[in-house]
């Protein structure tokens, strides 16, 4: 007989793990399906935390490099990339133990393996050898998360052409590496290995990076990045790529129809992603799909089965790991009838290059567009005593605020710290706080967060330090 429970996640990713521990926390039987073998998903294992050890292993590598224009003489520094990837792998490792730790806690039975609908009340699971499991549920939770897009004809092999998968695995750093794609991910990536020593093209089919984000801090993103030594082709349009035994030609065509082709030793496409649903049997129980192939659900993550839900990636929306979390938590609540919701106009977007860049809310294009008048308020790190201190004061804080209310509508950052930072104005945000509370709210001296109060009282022309 099969084993029986009151709801089942497929999925062991951020919303999906989430999911579980929550449903179990508030008293029913959970199950969590996951095929990766380790708990986390592309998240834990082979996106954020990855590309975040990454991120900063680089960044201090850099900072070792010019420490002697600062008064520390250390001598020659080499890089160990090996080294360096086992220190990356560690972290992954330890944090994907924490999270099969954590469902264990709270009673959650993992099943390793992949899952998929034998019908609307029984999930199939087939593990790596095979094997076949049936259990029986009341709820389904759909969490599977995204995988990476190529290009059309153009197929990932992992070494040359490489998604973000390939990327964080590099055994040598490139000496010329292309980017395809001037979004978070391809930035990311590019920066880790600009620092490192490659030479990092970007090309982008548009007229600026970081699409949807504020155009101001857009633009002033690209200016640091370039003075960084990342090369732009703004309005390029890639033809196509030919691979060869060690290397890529990437042939593009610029917006006055010039042809231009890229020899480089890798690839990194950096095109976007998209839900993760083959091998659900989604037919099987005919679950409704939108045109994007993500899965159709309403307000409380419902789909077209009353008894069968879905988050994260495979539905609308940002595709972000924290947004996936939150609607875990309030899919749980909803099933075991309390009122979980997601607040989708404060969900925080970061990348973490150096500077970081942080958002929230509206941008100025957006507000434009809906004919909301709106205040402005900016702060630049210049005027920072502890990002001059400490030789750290590239970019600036700025906030929006609606012109007769005051309510902060949107918040955009780029400079250190900014993923942290924007937490406070998230926090403020949620209450509906207006720009003069922040700015009456005392914030310790010397800190970065007194950038993000200066912005708030320029809102009305108050600032001190400028």
């Amino acid at each position: 007989m099969a084993d029986k429970f009151q709801a089942v996640v497929i999925g062991g990713g951020p919303g999906g793990y989430v999911c579980a521990i929550r449903l179990a926390q508030l008293g029913l039987k959970t199950a969590c399906v996951e095929s990766r073998g380790s708990l986390g998903g592309t998240c834990l294992n082979i996106g954020c935390i990855p590309s975040k050890s990454l991120l900063n292993l680089s960044d201090e590598f850099h900072k070792v490099k010019h420490l002697s224009s600062k008064g520390i003489e250390i001598g020659d520094v080499k890089l160990n990339l090996s080294k360096m990837m086992k220190s990356k792998d560690k972290a992954v490792t330890v944090l994907t133990k924490g999270v099969e730790f954590l469902l264990k806690k709270n009673k959650v039975t993992y099943f390793k393996g992949k899952g998929s609908f034998k019908s609307k009340n029984e999930i199939l699971i087939k593990d790596n050898q095979n094997k076949e499991t049936i259990i029986e549920t009341d709820k389904t939770i759909i969490a599977t998360g995204s995988l990476p897009v190529s290009l059309p004809g153009i197929e990932f092999d992992e070494k040359i052409i490489v998604s973000s998968t390939g990327a964080l695995k590099f055994e040598k750093v490139p000496k010329k590496m292309v980017v395809v794609g001037g979004g978070y991910i391809g930035l990311e990536m590019g920066s880790v290995w600009s620092r490192l020593g490659a030479e990092v093209h970007v090309v982008e089919f548009l007229d600026h990076i970081t699409p949807g984000m504020d155009k101001e801090i857009s633009s002033e993103f690209m200016k640091i990045l370039k003075k960084q030594g990342i090369i732009f082709h703004m309005r390029h349009k890639v033809e196509k790529i030919k691979k060869n035994e060690t290397d890529a030609i990437v042939s593009t065509t610029d917006k006055d129809g010039t042809k231009k082709d890229f020899n480089c030793d890798v690839v990194l496409i950096s095109v976007g992603r998209k839900p993760n649903t083959n091998g659900l049997n989604l037919e099987k129980v005919n679950i409704d799909l939108d045109n994007k192939s993500r899965i159709k659900v309403d307000k409380n993550f419902k789909t077209n089965l009353d008894n069968v839900f879905a988050i994260g990636d495979v539905i609308a929306g940002p595709m972000l790991a924290h947004k996936a979390e939150d609607e875990g938590i309030a899919v749980a609540e909803n099933i075991a009838g309390q009122s979980g919701h997601v607040n989708y106009d404060i969900i925080p977007g970061v990348i973490y290059t150096t500077p970081e860049v942080a958002s929230i809310g509206k941008t100025e294009e957006q507000l434009k567009e809906l004919n909301i008048k709106y205040k402005i308020g900016k702060f630049s790190f210049m005027a920072n005593s502890r990002a001059k201190a400490i030789d750290d004061a590239e970019g600036f804080v700025k906030i929006l605020a609606d012109e007769k209310t005051d309510k902060v509508l949107g918040a955009h950052l780029i400079g250190p710290h900014a993923g942290e930072l924007i937490a406070e104005i998230g926090v403020a945000m949620e209450f509906g706080a207006s720009s003069e509370d922040i700015a009456r709210t005392c914030h310790a001296h010397p800190t970065f967060s007194e950038a993000v109060k200066e912005a708030a009282l320029s809102v009305d022309k108050r600032a001190i330090h400028s």
